[in-house]
């Protein structure tokens, strides 16, 4: 089994992609870019569903090295880690379905981020 901090870093990298992805599918949408004037459409669908996959793989080994995945049924700062990363997985679509949501999207992003750190950090539930 891998150690805590190789998840860790797998989990930072994974969000950090998905991350710039989002920034980049927002900024574009904002500035009045669609879904079929986007070049980097691809790259930028590729980021985001990669660093999703990270972040989770990375969590998720994080909780097995802490013993938390083995039968037992998750806290629920988990739940609310998995519920604000299910939103970080599909709010990539909300800026070419709603552009007047581009910006609001962009800065209420990292509040989401920093909601999945604290309860990350301090787990109080």
């Amino acid at each position: 089994m891998l150690p805590y901090t190789f998840y860790k870093v797998v989990h930072i990298l994974g969000l950090l992609f998905a991350y710039s992805a989002l920034g980049g599918v927002a900024v574009h949408a904002a500035n009045g870019g669609s879904k079929s004037t986007a070049v980097t459409r691809r790259l930028t669908a590729a980021l985001h569903g990669g660093g999703v996959f990270l972040t989770l793989l990375g969590g998720f080994g994080m909780l097995a090295r802490l013993g938390i995945v083995q039968g037992h049924q998750f806290p629920g700062w988990v739940w609310g880690k998995i519920v604000i990363w299910l939103i970080i997985a599909v709010v990539v679509i909300l800026p070419y379905r709603r552009p007047q949501l581009a910006i609001p999207a962009l800065v209420a992003l990292p509040f989401l981020g920093g909601l999945a750190a604290y309860l990350a950090v301090y787990k109080p539930i």
